[in-house]
């Protein structure tokens, strides 16, 4: 059986829209942690970190992801914060193979700073505080057993570079 694509990234990195282009690609499913956790707590990401917390919704993520990475094969799409969390990137390095998807702060910036749904975001200065969680991230991303820069790049040509790598 096929290992499952893991992308993994900061916000606006590119990987819902990356899942997406696998998906059509590969015809394998997407699975994104983030939507099944607003499916799981029938609310919103910003109303859950709101009402109960960034460490109820880390909790809530760690269950999902371990549900995701069950399923085989499959894209999935992890929410920025994923690799925080050990116990994450260990259940899904077991059924995939997980792709760092690097971008530089102002490219996330310039691909974000209009939306208004990013609660880790919601700062006088968000493009500092992009710099300081990639900074605080690295080393989690650095766990990656690939990584895929996608500044200046077509979709297309970073879903040839994954594609590629997997050896599909």
């Amino acid at each position: 059986m096929n290992r499952n694509i893991v992308l993994v990234g900061f916000m606006g990195a590119g990987k819902t829209l990356l899942s997406n282009q696998l998906a059509q690609r590969l015809s394998w499913p997407v699975l994104s942690t983030d939507d099944l956790i607003v499916e799981r707590e029938q609310r919103p990401i910003t109303d859950i970190f709101q009402k109960d917390g960034e460490e109820y919704f880390r909790r809530i993520e760690k269950e999902v992801v371990r549900q995701a990475a069950r399923q085989q094969p499959v894209i999935i799409d992890c929410g920025g914060g994923v690799v925080l969390n050990p116990d994450n990137i260990d259940a899904l390095k077991k059924t995939g193979v997980l792709f760092y998807l690097s971008a530089t702060p102002s490219a996330i910036f310039e691909r974000i700073k209009d939306q208004t749904h990013r609660p880790l975001l919601q700062v006088p200065d968000p493009l500092r505080r992009i710099e300081e969680l990639l900074k605080e991230r690295a080393c989690f991303y650095a766990l990656a057993d690939h990584v895929v820069v996608t500044d200046r790049k077509s979709p297309q040509t970073v879903c040839q570079e994954i594609v590629d790598l997997m050896n599909l």
